[in-house]
């Protein structure tokens, strides 16, 4: 987005103001016919693939197969008024179609009238709380989703769709709110499988994945260049539903038991209005913010991806009312939760979308596909989908992950592995609360402990470094001592401790000096704790001198007694503190 330009009182001038909030007028006026053809060709290749992906998310959501279409029209609209990513395809994705799932299933029944209004009015909160957070610009919120925690929860959801989409393909019937119930529901209902089903599933799961590995190479080999070979090995799932669609019908599988999607309706999505029903609102309130977290950290992270690669900028906090804005549309168009999708908005990227407009021209495809095409999807057999949905999610599976935060960070291996474990054994939500705890609560005790070092001058430089780490000068008279954390409530205690146990440990010193380059904030608990260290080295005749102080950290002790009363000095660097006092 370009810069917000101020008059001379230094506001904004409105026509700046309506561009930063409805984006499509900052791009709409240079959309020229090169960037129509090309947002054109990107539509076309989108809407092949997102047809099947939209029919699949809605059976993962529980819903019917034609709400996977109708959530994939009037949210890339909206999306392109407001969105600020030139490339994100926002449509129903598989972690966010489970979690709506978990989340209806506890309301009502799968099938019922009841279920498709939740979720509609799940849409419509998660859109309402993405608007409030992005005009009170809470974007930041998303932050406490640490990446461990992302990559745990995104890991263990892929493992709790995959199996949840076996029974599917087994072709029985068979329940489960945690991985383990589901394995064990599938173990039983094994000698009940349904051979044909299982012959489509396994066929279309290996073709899917022949085709994610080997199609672009064997493409590239007859001659296909790199993009082209790209984009026609992610339309594997068209050539797998055509494929098992005409053998069904050819065949006649479905009265050889094999379940198909039957009759999709035709027509434009309905109208349709959220619950009014305050206690189901209250209900699906921390379930809709937490659907909305996760679509907005999915959606910023691949937007961000994607605008970096052709130097643009996305506006987090205008992203969450775009987002907000495409929910609410979904609600109103019969639709459920949406974000904006990894593997769609890569392949719209990779097709060449220059602008949202793309999405506009999808959705416009979407639409076709539903008024003209949906008769074709009667023999369409549910373990097609199934297996169309397991191969996308196991390539969301990183267990590498657990490896890699072992190696590097035993409190980082923590979060995820608990994400993992709670969100395999007690559904989605609770996993995501509980791995989101564990980070912070690691976070706090990993502060509450700060690195406290006593540092010495290295000789013929102006540089201070660990005593225990370097060969340094040091000076009997004064204690130097770089705190390597913000101090606040959790810490204050132990900079005391620490202080107070270097000082017993020393005879003879004059000074003590805190060196708080790393310091970033101090807070009236950690000031309190200060005043306290001042007033027992005064006692014991000795001077606290503090050194580098951050400005902004200066700015507020200068509102304070504790300064003005300090025994010592605040120097501007360690080495003039530490100059001035051992002479």
């Amino acid at each position: 987005m370009s810069p917000i330009h101020f008059n001379a009182q230094g506001s904004a001038s409105w026509v700046d103001r309506v561009k930063a909030f409805m984006p499509i007028f900052e791009w709409a006026p240079q959309y020229d016919q090169p960037t129509l053809v090309r947002d054109l060709v990107a539509a076309a290749i989108v809407t092949i693939m997102l047809i099947p992906q939209s029919l699949a998310y809605a059976l993962l959501a529980g819903l019917p197969a034609e709400v996977g279409l109708y959530a994939s029209v009037a949210p890339l609209v909206l999306y392109a008024i407001f969105g600020t990513s030139r490339a994100l395809a926002v449509g129903p994705v598989a972690v966010v179609s489970l979690m709506t799932a978990a989340v209806i299933g506890e309301h009502a029944a799968v099938g019922t009238h009841a279920y498709w209004e939740i979720a509609i009015t799940l849409a419509f909160l998660s859109g309402v709380i993405l608007i409030v957070l992005g005009l009170f610009r809470l974007g930041f919120l998303a932050n406490f989703l640490s990446h461990p925690v992302i990559s745990g929860f995104i890991t263990a959801s892929g493992l709790l769709i995959a199996a949840s989409q076996v029974k599917t393909i087994l072709g029985v019937t068979a329940g489960g709110h945690h991985f383990v119930e589901m394995l064990s529901q599938l173990v039983t209902q094994l000698p009940s499988a349904h051979a044909l089903s299982i012959g489509v599933g396994v066929f279309t799961t290996a073709f899917l994945f022949w085709v994610r590995k080997g199609l672009k190479p064997l493409l590239k080999r007859l001659g296909m260049k790199e993009a082209p070979a790209d984009i026609v090995a992610k339309t594997g799932p068209v050539a797998a539903i055509a494929l098992t669609t005409i053998a069904t019908w050819a065949f006649d599988w479905q009265a050889k038991g094999l379940k198909i999607v039957g009759e999709v309706p035709q027509g434009l999505p309905p109208f349709s209005l959220p619950s009014l029903d305050m206690g189901l609102w209250q209900s699906l309130l921390v379930p809709a913010l937490l659907i909305s977290v996760v679509g907005f950290v999915e959606s910023v992270s691949v937007g961000q991806t994607l605008a970096a690669k052709r130097r643009q900028r996305i506006v987090p906090d205008q992203e969450l009312i775009a987002l907000g804005a495409s929910n609410v549309s979904s609600a109103f168009s019969g639709g459920f939760p949406v974000t904006g999708g990894f593997s769609r908005s890569v392949v719209n990227f990779d097709a060449g979308a220059q602008t949202p407009a793309a999405g506009v021209f999808t959705a416009g495809g979407i639409l076709v596909a539903s008024l003209l095409l949906t008769p074709a999807l009667y023999f369409l057999p549910k373990a097609t989908l199934a297996a169309t949905i397991i191969v996308a999610v196991l390539s969301l599976v990183d267990l590498g992950v657990l490896k890699r935060t072992w190696a590097y960070s035993k409190s980082d291996f923590t979060a995820v592995l608990t994400t993992i474990l709670v969100t395999l054994g007690a559904g989605v939500e609770m996993g995501l609360i509980c791995g989101v705890g564990v980070s912070l609560a690691l976070f706090l005790f990993r502060t509450s402990r700060p690195h406290i070092a006593e540092v010495g001058l290295v000789e013929g430089t102006e540089h201070f470094r660990n005593v225990a780490r370097h060969t340094v000068q040091v000076d009997p008279k004064v204690l130097s001592l770089r705190v390597d954390e913000s101090l606040y409530f959790a810490n204050a205690r132990a900079l005391e401790d620490s202080v107070n146990a270097a000082v017993a440990n020393r005879a003879g010193i004059a000074h003590v000096v805190l060196q708080c380059s790393a310091v970033n904030a101090i807070d009236a608990s950690a000031l309190e704790s200060l005043e306290a260290i001042d007033a027992r080295l005064k006692g014991a005749h000795i001077k606290l001198h503090l050194s580098e102080v951050k400005g902004p950290v200066m700015d507020k002790l200068k509102e304070t007694e504790f300064i003005h009363d300090l025994s010592g000095h605040v120097f501007l660097t360690h080495f003039q503190a530490f100059e001035t006092l051992r002479q």
